[in-house]
């Protein structure tokens, strides 16, 4: 699957491993490093089967998201152009390019 970054600042700590760690410990920083590895081996979303894939709702409708450790999520949005199912809505199964929308915990 093709990824990308919100910003410059999710592309950085997405690539450098210190960081990682230092903002999330050693366990989040395996847990993000797998969900990278996981989400680059995909062809799309709906191959994601660990950390929980589901769609998001209320004020997060129309992203997606992974488990990573405690309350941390990876926070996806499909990158357009974005496949629709019949009603309408984002055929998640089938998003091939997503983008890094957010790291971290959004149930505060």
């Amino acid at each position: 699957m093709e990824l990308s970054f919100a910003n410059a600042a999710i592309e950085k700590l997405c690539s450098n491993e210190r960081e990682m760690k230092r903002r999330y410990g050693n366990d989040g920083a395996r847990k993000l490093k797998t969900r990278l590895s996981e989400l680059d081996a995909a062809d799309r979303v709906g191959d994601l089967a660990a950390g929980n894939p589901h769609q998001l709702t209320g004020d997060l409708a129309g992203q997606y998201s992974l488990r990573l450790n405690g309350g941390n999520r990876l926070i996806l949005a499909p990158v357009p152009p974005v496949p629709r199912a019949e009603d309408g809505s984002i055929a998640w199964a089938m998003v091939e390019h997503v983008m890094i929308m957010e790291i971290g915990d959004y149930h505060d």
